[in-house]
């Protein structure tokens, strides 16, 4: 072999190792993703806060690999086969690249789903889901335990019952200087007295209106996870539903009410949020979750669709939107409230929210002098309009609020009620009674103002708005229909495009919707927003109709087209902050 040979024999040794070197490389890139998008990018310098899931329940030895790269763990996540950590970011691709490391994902700020609603008129949300009937039936909670995932709690005579404080346990997972459980913030007692007030500081001969809950006599559990500021992490979430896990049996805890959430930025099966509210689900814990304040976003061209925050995007949970009662108690003009998140979820596209319930100027708990009070102080209530002999003087019990946070706690009190009749029910079963019996006759088209910035909204009720429908505690209660035991039975459907353009919803082979007659898609959704069969069996949207509208209105081609909703954008619809919610007319 000439020299020219040899020289030429070598590069192709030379060419064919970088071919392997490469192909190997492209190999390694090919497997799951095992780090967040929005961890990409980081500076090596900085300091971040991580989630680590590990392939199984990691001990000292999983914590080692994270602290040999300079980490320090901040939190143990048993629940969810993970750790809290902080550590440089230069240190992460070295660690999702470890056999062990199944997924890294940034601990995520959160935050409450409530904001400033000012005007405040007699509240009536009781009335409109029907919940005087289940108490007239000596149905009020008692028993049943909830655990309230919120600011914490403030102590206040609507928590006591006759002899006792029904707050019967308390924990701060934020920290700070007192490393107390009480509310500093003003969002969670507010929420715990939708589910729970018993209506005390209202109640006597100088009232003529009690202001309680929909279970007025649950007891209730404080996890504290969001600051004065109403913010939080997704490591404190998950730290707080994994010790009501551990409190189950001691409280009787059946029901976890999450009135807070958080931008999606990956499929719900990496989401170590959304997998720790799985694992409250197969416990046996029915998990209410607010569905988010994004319904009025239009930053990605979608009018709001697509905006289902986390944890509310996991099949398994019930997700909460909120409506309108125009200030009265008569449902039948009840419409959706304009800033209600909207479905289907980023990346999984599953069919969300799952019911609807008041969430539009509710009355309830408070204490002045939080920081939602020093945000908002026109959100006090005038005793006028509870006390018999009430003036303009502002109210130092209640509040009023707006928000798919003040909608949820009225469903976890309405599980409540169901178990405390039904103790036997498991999440699947409760979920599914509370989907087919919710009210279904909803005002096609509907336009809200703001009240303080006079912007109009357009709305329209199908199946990504309304859900299943509009909480009806006296039908759930009537109703005898029993889902499987199983655990994810009554599992939220994805939907999809079938090979005609179709849209379609879509069920696992063990999910109960669409099996026949009692769960059929049509009876559990409604004939409004679904039409019919297509040759393949599967339930068919209704395209152009009243409840869709036009391709040109929003909700059709906006979501069914190539925008970020069915597209694969790493982007999420809302992601910057929550929208400031005024309330509405």
């Amino acid at each position: 072999m000439n020299r020219k040979q040899c020289e030429g024999a070598a590069w192709g040794k030379r060419f064919l190792m970088l071919c392997t070197v490469i192909l190997s490389a492209s190999l390694a890139f090919a497997g799951p993703r095992k780090m967040a998008k929005d961890l990409e990018g980081k500076n090596a310098l900085d300091q971040v806060d991580v989630i680590v899931q590990f392939t199984k329940a990691p001990t000292a030895r999983h914590h080692q690999k994270v602290l040999s790269r300079g980490g320090q763990l901040k939190q143990e996540l048993g629940l969810v086969k993970s750790g809290a950590y902080s550590l440089p970011a230069s240190a992460l691709a070295e660690l999702a690249a470890d056999p062990d490391v199944a997924y890294i994902a940034p601990d995520r700020p959160l935050y409450s789903t409530s904001n400033g609603s000012p005007t405040a008129v007699l509240d009536y949300h009781t009335d409109t889901v029907n919940a005087p009937v289940a108490w007239a039936q000596g149905l009020n909670g008692t028993g049943i335990g909830v655990a309230v995932i919120d600011s914490g709690l403030i102590d206040i005579q609507d928590f006591h019952g006759q002899n006792n404080n029904r707050v019967v346990f308390s924990q701060n997972f934020v920290g700070g200087t007192d490393g107390s459980a009480n509310d500093q913030y003003g969002h969670g007692s507010h929420v715990a007295g939708i589910i729970g007030g018993n209506g005390n500081n209202s109640t006597g001969s100088n009232y003529f209106y009690t202001f309680k809950g929909i279970a007025p006599n649950v007891n209730l559990i404080n996890l504290r996870v969001l600051d004065q500021n109403g913010m939080g992490t997704d490591s404190q979430v998950i730290a707080a539903i994994q010790k009501a896990i551990q409190l189950r049996s001691t409280y009787n805890i059946r029901v976890i009410n999450l009135s807070l959430g958080r931008p999606v930025y990956e499929s719900y099966t990496l989401d170590p949020l959304d997998q720790a509210v799985e694992q409250a689900w197969k416990a046996g814990i029915v998990v209410v979750v607010a569905a988010g304040n994004e319904g009025r976003n239009n930053s990605k061209k979608t009018s709001g669709y697509g905006t289902i925050t986390a944890p509310g995007n996991d099949p398994y949970v019930i997700t909460v939107g909120a409506m309108n009662t125009k200030g009265t108690p008569n449902r039948a003009g009840d419409v959706i409230a304009s800033y209600s998140s909207k479905g289907p979820t980023l990346y999984d596209h599953i069919v969300k929210p799952d019911l609807v319930a008041p969430g539009n100027r509710l009355i309830s708990l408070y204490a002045s002098g939080l920081t939602m009070d020093q945000l908002y102080p026109g959100n006090e209530i005038p005793t006028s309009l509870y006390q018999t002999n009430g003036n303009s003087t502002a109210s130092d019990t209640y509040y009023v609020l707006s928000g798919t946070s003040m909608a949820a706690p009225m469903v976890s009190g309405a599980a409540a009620l169901l178990l405390q009749k039904s103790s036997s029910l498991t999440p699947d079963q409760v979920k599914a009674r509370l989907m087919k019996t919710a009210y279904k006759n909803f005002v096609p088209y509907s336009t809200a103002t703001d009240p303080v910035t006079g912007q109009t909204y357009h709305s329209q009720a199908d199946i990504f708005t309304v859900g299943a429908g509009l909480l009806d505690i006296q039908a759930a209660l009537s109703n005898t229909d029993l889902a499987p035991t199983t655990a994810g039975s009554a599992l939220s459907p994805t939907v999809t495009k079938d090979a005609s353009g179709n849209m379609v919803l879509v069920n696992g082979t063990d999910v109960i919707w669409g099996t026949g007659v009692i769960w059929g898609t049509g009876v559990v959704w409604g004939t409004g927003v679904i039409w019919g069969t297509n040759v393949s069996g599967q339930s068919v949207l209704w395209g152009s109709s009243v409840c869709w509208g036009t391709r040109s209105m929003q909700g059709y081609s906006v979501v069914w087209g190539t925008s970020v909703v069915w597209g694969t954008s790493s982007t999420p619809a809302g992601e910057a902050t929550a929208v400031a919610i005024n309330g509405e007319n």
